[in-house]
């Protein structure tokens, strides 16, 4: 018997799925080109592990570090005075803007009405300088003439010649006021020479800066605005712009205030008869540019002028008429002028200007309001709703 041999099934040979068929790899192009990447070593040796954070280097790190901040302050120190000037050029640019805008809605080109601006604003110093200088000169070498007379009128008054016999306040006074102290407190005529030249330098500095920042506000700004991330600077623009309006508008708002002060008291010490009117005029309107304590400051001085030059009704009539101006000024001129500008409590203005008073003197008085303002609109718009989760 033939034996069978064991075949698969029809079905599973139908199914079964033939081996594909070989295909040779076909050879690359003889005009192809080929690019070889050569890494090349680094030129000075491979780059070593991180070193170690030991003690000594931190510590290291740590000295040259104070020592740096220590040399930063020190240099900052050494330059004070020109970045004070630098400062005020900047304020002084800032408060001038709203007037250079609105000449250019206007229709004239930018650097045009920059011009008009500078021009005019070096057109008025000059003016108040020539109508103010001879007169104070020579009203104050008055006062200081006759400083050591008045003194001597004030022993009329019984309470004061008692406290002069008790403490001999009155002579000390006198002492100190005689023109050769006088002249010997003020370093003489080479100190004398000495102070107007540096105040001459500074006026120029701050003139010549102010221009420059007025003809480049614009770039200024924007050079700002561009260090921001692209994410928030469109917020942090409408928020700068905001507080550089608010800066401007209270620079004019106290101008106007101290002008409105000044001509008043002129007005008035003219009409009871005290001696050297315009120049106390000129110091009631310097004075009332500091917000809060300016115009008392002011009212001391020339009562006591109006006490000592004139006599005690006079004195009198000064104090009543500058107790009744500041309450005018304080609950109408000033909030009418200052509502459109800046919205500062009363207590954030006087602890505002007792802090800017500490740290830059006058002018960090006349800068502490709109700082204050500017801190109030940053918190009130970016503090708050961040803390509320807004």
């Amino acid at each position: 018997m033939q034996e069978e041999v064991a075949r698969p099934p029809v079905e599973e040979q139908a199914t079964a799925e033939p081996a594909p068929p070989h295909r040779p790899v076909p050879a690359p192009a003889p005009d192809v080109e080929v690019d070889v990447v050569v890494v090349q070593a680094p030129r000075f040796g491979k780059p070593g592990p991180p070193m170690r954070r030991s003690p000594l280097i931190i510590g290291l790190t740590a000295g040259l570090g104070l020592l740096l901040a220590y040399s930063a302050y020190l240099a900052v120190q050494n330059v004070r005075s020109i970045l004070m000037l630098i400062f005020i050029a900047m304020f002084l640019a800032i408060g001038l803007n709203p007037a250079v805008v609105r000449l250019t809605r206007w229709g004239m080109p930018r650097g045009l009405a920059v011009a008009t601006v500078g021009i005019g604003s070096m057109l008025l110093l000059c003016g108040g300088i020539f109508a103010l200088i001879p007169p104070l000169v020579q009203q104050t070498g008055e006062l200081i003439d006759n400083l050591p007379g008045y003194i001597d009128n004030l022993r009329r008054n019984g309470q004061l010649n008692k406290l002069n016999e008790d403490y001999q306040l009155l002579d000390q006074l006198k002492n100190v006021a005689t023109a050769g102290n006088v002249t010997k407190a003020l370093g003489g005529v080479w100190g004398g020479v000495q102070v107007a030249f540096s105040a001459l330098f500074n006026i120029l500095t701050v003139v010549v800066l102010t221009l420059y920042f007025m003809a480049a506000f614009d770039r200024l700004k924007e050079g700002g605005y561009r260090l921001v991330p692209a994410t928030r600077r469109e917020r942090v623009r409408l928020l700068g712009d905001e507080i550089l309006a608010k800066v401007g508008a209270y620079l004019g708002g106290a101008l106007a205030i101290a002008v409105v002060a000044g001509l008043s008291s002129f007005v008035f010490l003219l009409i009871v008869g005290v001696a050297y009117p315009y120049a106390l005029a000129v110091l009631v309107a310097i004075t009332d540019l500091i917000p809060q304590i300016g115009a008392t400051i002011g009212a001391v001085v020339v009562s006591i002028v109006g006490f000592a030059t004139s006599s005690i009704q006079v004195g009198v009539a000064c104090v009543i008429f500058f107790v009744i101006y500041q309450q005018v000024e304080n609950y109408l001129i000033y909030p009418n002028v200052m509502r459109r500008a800046v919205k500062v409590t009363d207590l954030a203005a006087i602890l505002s200007v007792l802090l800017g008073v500490a740290l830059l003197g006058v002018v960090g008085a006349l800068i502490a309001i709109p700082v204050v303002a500017a801190v109030q609109l940053i918190v009130r718009e970016v503090v708050i709703p961040r803390q509320d989760g807004r």
